[in-house]
């Protein structure tokens, strides 16, 4: 493992915090250290407070923050004098500890201290690294574990057989440490959980703390356990698409609540998902205490998905009992599911979640392999995974937890979606929580967002294959699809029915028409199965109601959409799927009204460019935004009974009237 020190950089950082920040970022790093907000560094310092008295303060991290992106702000300041007699007590439960470690805090807007708090403070070193190093914990998941880490280190670190984080832990390290601690001694070692490095400077705490993971490192490679040989036996080349939307489906049932499922259909995960084995090391546990609590228990394996899922039910219903105190349950849904043609399917309530899973379970493969490897991997215990999982800190989180946006875990496309109402709408989806993927045949939908729950797909909706392709891109990003929301079509330059081309006529009916046809076609089975109904907006025209004359194609293509919309209620009804229509007139904030079209228009109706815009009953002017918000409204609550309906959005247009 290369140190990522470098003295230049390092000089830029002026005090003891601020060096903390700097090898805590380097840290961070590394996924193959820690991984999304795993992991814990801390710094004493001696300081004077507000009145003159100088104290003995931990900058430990804080709830929340990733040690990659962690800044000053990110590390909570507790008194060390009471954390040191905290330790000293014979029992303290997780939530007394919480709260005694808040009443210690310097700073009131603070994060919350870790709950390996007092562990840092117990230390007798200036600075204190801790992570999940993926070597290190592949070597402790052995059956000869803390044999292998005592032949590795001999007396340079000290060894802690596998107890939760928490004040227990925090206790039983205070007594080993002092018991086994040396003057060789450079670490500390969690069985199942992962490694500590520290010293007086951060310099030399950040270097041991590669140094112990490397010498891990090379003990795999001498034993041959580092490489992982990988053998994928060919995937029938048929579409997965139904196949993952339905999995997502029976997921979302299980949970109860709508998850986003992402494919990751990997050379290395289909060869793992193929073992012979999988049906064993894959049951083992987790690899670290903290990978239970994002990755939920053990992954689901094989093809008779219901079946796994009634056996989670099962299991979920079996250990109620344990749980009754509880305020909050854990969903019996999996967080991992392996098969040997999708290869890792990885569920989160949200995009956020989902790519979690899916990374640390990336590196879970790599870390059961090795451990085969080396002889044989093997995790926690079912109840010491159990116990994890149901901890009451993490139960006391998930009852606080706070208001969830109402489309999270759900999917949507919308065509159109580089500008305009369709940029519009994809604002006002990823503001509700949903993953929105967007068609456009302007190649700038790629960049529109850099976020995860966004994905923007080049497409010709004239092209069915096309079409096709970005359904298929959406449900192997997301899992499935619940909204669309049509948006696409061209309005063209004013012509008389006279003069109107052949050839015209059915580029606008190709665009605002068939192109609608075979999208509505294609994603039905895919509305069919989402799991709160699915949802369709189509965003039609003033001109349907209120035809005007030079618009005859674009009016008839309205019109026919709005036709095609009516007669698709009735046929969707059956399958819990609603649709329905905005008309909206004169927005314009879209590419079609430049200025000097609007000054043109409004000239010609003795009118000012304002008094243009708000030229309807109620003198008000519509955004794209407007039509968004209206768009996104329908497929929420508020209209989950309403189906066909075609609402006018043009501030009261007389002739519509």
């Amino acid at each position: 493992m290369k140190s990522l020190w470098n003295d230049q950089d390092a000089a830029k950082y002026k005090t003891d915090l601020a060096l903390r920040v700097y090898t805590s970022r380097l840290l961070g790093q590394n996924p193959s250290l820690v991984l999304h907000g795993g992991g814990n560094t801390s710094v004493k310092i001696r300081q004077d407070n507000i009145v003159g008295e100088t104290e003995d303060i931990l900058y430990v991290k804080g709830s929340g923050w990733d040690l990659a992106t962690i800044e000053e702000g990110g590390f909570s300041g507790v008194r060390m004098p009471h954390l040191l007699k905290l330790a000293q007590l014979s029992s303290l439960s997780d939530s007394q500890m919480v709260n005694e470690l808040k009443t210690q805090m310097i700073r009131s807007n603070a994060p919350s201290p870790s709950v390996e708090t007092i562990l840092h403070a117990i230390l007798p070193y200036k600075y204190v690294d801790h992570t999940h190093a993926d070597a290190v914990v592949t070597i402790t998941n052995t059956a000869a574990g803390r044999q292998r880490i005592e032949e590795i280190y001999g007396d340079r670190v000290v060894i802690i057989p596998y107890i939760m984080p928490g004040f227990d832990l925090a206790r039983l390290c205070a007594q080993e440490f002092e018991k086994q601690k040396g003057d060789n001694t450079v670490g500390m070692v969690l069985m199942n959980h992962g490694i500590f490095s520290f010293g007086e400077t951060a310099k030399e705490s950040y270097q041991r703390m590669i140094e112990l993971v490397t010498e891990a490192e090379d003990y795999l490679k001498q034993h041959q356990a580092w490489n992982i040989p990988q053998k994928v036996v060919n995937v029938p080349e048929t579409s997965l698409n139904h196949r993952l939307a339905q999995l997502r489906q029976q997921v979302s049932i299980a949970a109860g609540f709508p998850v986003i499922l992402s494919l990751q259909q990997t050379e290395k995960t289909l060869s793992f998902a193929q073992r012979e084995d999988i049906a064993t090391i894959s049951q083992q546990g987790p690899a670290t205490p903290d990978h239970v609590i994002r990755t939920k228990r053990t992954p689901l394996i094989g093809e008779d998905v219901q079946g796994y899922l009634k056996a989670y039910e099962t299991y979920f219903k079996s250990h109620l009992a344990q749980a009754k105190d509880s305020k909050t349950m854990v969903d019996p849904a999996p967080r991992v599911i392996l098969d040997p043609e999708l290869g890792l399917c990885a569920i989160g309530k949200n995009t956020k979640a989902a790519g979690i899973v899916a990374d640390i379970y990336d590196h879970t493969i790599d870390i059961i392999q090795r451990a085969t490897l080396l002889g044989g991997y093997q995790a926690l215990p079912p109840q010491d995974i159990f116990d994890v999982e149901y901890w009451e800190l993490e139960q006391a989180k998930l009852a606080k937890g706070g208001q969830t946006p109402p489309f999270t875990g759900e999917v949507a496309i919308v065509t159109g979606a580089a500008s305009g109402i369709g940029k519009a709408c994809v604002e006002s989806l990823l503001k509700r929580g949903t993953a929105v993927v967007g068609l456009d045949i302007n190649e700038a939908i790629t960049d529109l967002y850099k976020r995860p729950d966004f994905c923007g797909v080049v497409c010709d909706i004239t092209d069915e294959t096309a079409i096709k392709q970005a359904l298929e891109t959406a449900v192997r990003q997301f899992g499935g699809i619940d909204m669309v929301i049509l948006n696409a079509g061209i309005f063209p330059a004013s012509s008389p029915i006279s003069a109107l081309s052949t050839e015209q006529w059915r580029r606008i009916m190709g665009i605002n028409l068939d192109a609608n046809l075979v999208l509505m076609r294609e994603v039905h089975p895919f509305l069919k199965m989402a799991p709160k109904g699915g949802r369709m907006v189509v965003i039609g025209s003033k001109n349907v109601p209120a035809p005007g004359p030079g618009a005859a194609a674009y009016s008839a293509s309205k019109a026919a959409l709005n036709q095609l919309t009516r007669v698709a209620a009735l046929e969707w009804g059956k399958d819990k799927i609603r649709i329905n229509s905005i008309h909206p007139n004169g927005v314009f904030d879209t590419a079609i009204w430049t200025d000097e079209v609007l000054e043109t228009r409004a000239k010609n109706y003795g009118l000012t460019v304002e008094e243009y815009k708000t030229n309807n009953v109620l003198k008000v002017e519509v955004t794209s935004h407007d039509v968004a918000e209206l768009a996104a409204s329908m497929c929420d609550s508020l209209f989950e009974k309403t189906t066909a309906a075609q609402v006018p959005l043009d501030g009261g247009n007389e002739r519509v009237i």
